[in-house]
């Protein structure tokens, strides 16, 4: 639980931003993060179709860039799609003149009003800078596909375990989480259908 659900502390340090969406909506949010890439975003996209789900894609600018089909691809499909910067930049490490003109390099391709920080962390200054311009977008779980140290039913059991009305949830659109993926996806997508929840965008 403490690395699927998002700490009180971090959710305080980012009190605008979308962590959970309507408690009271028996309703869920799915993200992807890191894409668009030929080796997983059509499995996606062909898997969410399979069970009439839309979901919001973070993309990174320098993918978008090398594949804009796939970029126009996801959007033609009814998805939305987020900023997620242009070299999947770690808010820490760089000065916050950098992160945001990253981030703005990124939104010249993408067109996004909605904006995830890669790893889920940044400063409290690019923090600031950011939310005056998008919608930050956290999440209530991380399904932790993108982990070597858990199985696609591992994955599956964090849908299971700790989705809730109005979780936002993340998967990952990369090459560390397709492998799982290919079980993992319609498997939760199927209990998530059981359980009566419906697929909802920001």
């Amino acid at each position: 639980m403490i690395l699927e659900q998002p700490s009180f502390w971090l959710r305080w340090l980012f009190p605008r931003a979308l962590w959970r969406m309507n408690k009271e909506e028996h309703t869920v949010y799915l993200t992807f993060d890191d894409g668009p890439i030929p080796e997983a975003t059509p499995f996606i996209l062909e898997t969410l179709r399979a069970y009439d789900a839309h979901a919001t894609f973070f993309m990174v600018g320098d993918n978008v860039r090398k594949y804009p089909d796939l970029f126009r691809r996801v959007v033609e499909e009814g998805h939305q799609v987020g900023n997620h910067t242009f070299n999947h930049l770690g808010g820490l490490k760089h000065l916050t003149s950098t992160y945001i003109e990253n981030t703005e390099k990124a939104n010249k391709l993408i067109g996004a009003r909605f904006f995830r920080p890669p790893h889920g962390i940044m400063t409290p200054a690019e923090y600031h800078f950011l939310r005056k311009k998008y919608q930050i977008v956290m999440w209530d779980l991380v399904t932790r596909d993108y982990s070597n140290r858990l199985t696609a039913e591992d994955v599956v059991e964090n849908v299971r375990r700790y989705t809730r009305n109005g979780s936002i949830i993340t998967f990952h659109d990369s090459l560390k989480s397709i492998d799982k993926l290919h079980t993992a996806l319609p498997a939760s997508l199927q209990w998530l259908r059981e359980q009566g929840y419906a697929f909802g965008l920001f």
